[in-house]
Formats: C-alpha cells, structure tokens, sequence
C-alpha cells in the first residue's frame, strides 16, 4: 500500500516541474548579469588570490589590447553565432515541420487500420471480460501525442541552443577574470537547458496524460498506449537536430581549414573565417540544440514506456494512481535532488583552480547517487521493502 495518496501525486508531480523551470529561470537571470560590456577592474581585483579564481586565469592578455575592443569583439562574435544558429534551426524546422505531419498521418493510418477503423469497443487483453476503447481512439490520441512530443522536443532544442550562444561569450569573458567565474558562468547556462528539459518534458506528459484520461477514464493501457507516442515524437526531431547539425559543423569545419589555412594562411578557428563562425553554428545546432531534442527523446521515451509497463501490470488493473505514476514521481523527485546537487557547485563550494573542477562534479555525483534512491523510495512509501530490493 502507497502512502502518497492520488491527490499528493497529482500535486507533486506538476509542483516538482514547475520548480525546475523556476529555477531554470534564476539560473538564466544570474548567467544574465555577466555584462557584455567593458568593466573596470582595479588593480587589488585583478591581483586578488583569494577569491573566484583569480589565481589562475585561463586566458592570456595581449599586450596593447585595451579591455572595449575584447568585449566589443567577444559581442561581436556571440552575435554572428547566435543569429547563424537561429537562421539555420528556422530553415532546418520548415523541413522538419513537413516530415512531422507527414509522420503524423502515417501513424494514424496505420493504427487505425489495425480494426478497420473500428469506432466499436474492443476487450481488453489483461480482461476480456471489460471492454476498452477502440483501435480509432488510439490511433487519433497516438498521433495526437506524438506531435506534442515532437514540438516538445523541438522547443528543448531550441531553448538550449539560445542558451548556449547566450553564454558563450560570457564564459570567454569571465575566463579572462579566472577559472571560477569561467566554472559557474558555464555550469549554470548548462544548468538552465538540463531543467528547462527534464522539467518541461515532465509537465507536459503528466499534463497529457490527464487530459487523455478525461477520455480513457480506468482503460490504462490503452491511455498508456496512446502516450507512447510522446517519446515517439521526442526522437523523431532529436535525429534531425543531430544528423543535420553534424554534417553541417564538419562541411564548415573543412571549408575553414581549406579555405582560411591553405589558401589564405588564417590560423584555425580564427573569427575572420567566416567558415569559422559556420563551424561554431554547427557545434550549436548539433550539439546543443540537437543533443538537448536527443536527451528529451530518451527521457521521454523511456518515461513511456515504463507507464505502458506499469499500466498491464496488478497496478494498472487496480487502477492506483499513485503506482502507475511512478516513473514520474522518480523524475520529480530527481529534479529536487539535482538542484540541491546544482548549489553544490555553484554557491556552497568555491572553485579556485583548474584541479578543483574533477572533484566538485565528483562531489556533485556522490552526493545525489546517495540522495536518489532514497527520495525515489520515500515519494512512494511502500510499507514491503520489496519494490526498493
């Protein structure tokens, strides 16, 4: 027996979620205040050892650049990448938005034709004796949900991609300060795209799910069978995010190092090959925006099927709420622990050096490999110490 009740859980799961993308947005708002701006420093801060890293910068000053012409540079260039990377993500989702729909009717043709279009109901498989809803009913909510995962999985990508060309420069700047400032600017705009994702994906499915249930009513597996298509949709844009970014990145990579050290003698990754800003957007696009549509895609897929198990089994037949929703209670609970993890190496610890950074995220693993398990077994509660064994 569950000691969170259905209500508690369709409290939690929605609450947990909407505190992951509230802390998203702190994090985006501290990442913010790195100025793209010339700032003064006074000789005391720029000789400082004993705070935010200034012992060890990661960037070496050239003699007679004066501290505008770096920031208006570094704006310069974070600019031209960002507006790359958005012209190359809305180009790249018109094809992907036909491919989409095109999928879409595929999906629904094929399950619908399973019964013939059937709008009669079937009996269930886990009891013949009950009848479940039609074949017609899960082909129009399977496609359904497939298309909310794929813009799902698109606006992860997108997110994360924004996120990224936002940082860059911010990163470079505070590089110039020390590897603390460089460490935190870069852990918190990753952190904003890893609980934009995880939060936003979580909220969406429950939400989801809710709604079909408003149709399904106690048919779990057949609402379950029709969420499937979330994940469906999730991995579907995550191939294009990855396959066309790469080929990209490695085209402009090429083109830079013929065109820029071949024939024009510009050193590699030099910002006044234009193909060096090609290949940058094509890091962004494959790496960011792509990895963060594929991580959505495996979370979301694997949240699925995990429901659809769940929902043949004695939990969905007793028709508990709280049991079918587990995979997701893991997954709020998961967001609470990663941002407690997250001030770890933001606000509690201070990184001074290079050699410090493989111990704070070594830090950071131990501390929620202990924490996990134990909030995945208390947010159900189960009086057998069976379903923890």
């Amino acid at each position: 027996m569950a000691l969170l009740s259905a209500l508690a859980t369709e409290i939690a799961i929605p609450v947990c979620a909407v505190i992951g993308i509230v802390f998203s947005l702190v994090q985006w708002l501290l990442v913010s205040k790195v100025k793209l701006t010339p700032e003064q420093r006074s000789p005391a801060a720029a000789n400082s050892s004993n705070k935010n890293g200034y012992t060890e910068c990661l960037i070496e000053e050239e003699e007679g650049v004066n501290e505008y012409s770096i920031v208006a540079k570094c704006a310069d260039i974070q600019n031209a990448i960002s507006e790359g990377a958005t012209s190359f993500l809305f180009t790249e989702y018109q094809y992907v938005g036909i491919f989409m729909v095109a999928f879409a009717i595929l999906i629904f043709l094929f399950l619908g034709s399973v019964e013939g279009f059937s709008t009669k109901s079937q009996p269930c498989t886990y009891d013949p004796l009950k009848t479940c809803k039609p074949a017609l009913a899960t082909a129009i909510f399977s496609t359904a949900s497939f298309l909310l995962g794929a813009v799902t999985s698109v606006i992860s990508g997108f997110l994360g991609m924004k996120i990224a060309t936002y940082a860059n420069a911010r990163t470079t700047l505070e590089a110039r300060k020390g590897v603390g400032k460089a460490f935190i600017t870069a852990f918190r705009s990753g952190a904003v795209m890893g609980f934009l994702l995880a939060a936003n994906g979580l909220l969406v499915l429950f939400i989801a799910i809710n709604l079909f249930k408003l149709y399904y009513g106690d048919d779990w597996e057949g609402l379950f069978e029709a969420i499937t298509g979330y994940g469906l949709g999730g991995s579907s844009m995550a191939l294009f995010g990855r396959v066309g970014g790469g080929i990209y990145t490695k085209a402009a990579d090429v083109g830079a190092d013929l065109v820029g050290k071949v024939e024009r003698n510009i050193p590699e990754d030099d910002p006044r090959n234009p193909a060096v800003i090609a290949d940058n957007v094509g890091d962004n696009v494959g790496d960011i925006a792509g990895m963060g549509s594929d991580l959505f895609g495996s979370y979301a897929e694997s949240s699925c099927a995990a429901l659809v198990v769940a929902s043949i089994s004695s939990f969905g037949i007793n028709h508990d709420f709280t049991s079918m929703c587990y995979p997701l209670l893991i997954s709020s609970m998961g967001i609470l622990v990663c941002l407690v993890t997250t001030l770890f190496a933001t606000d509690f610890f201070e990184i001074k050096a290079v050699k410090e950074i493989e111990p704070a995220l070594k830090k950071q693993l131990i501390i929620s490999t202990a924490i996990v398990p134990v909030c995945w077994c208390g947010s159900l509660g189960w009086s057998h110490y069976w379903i923890c064994d």
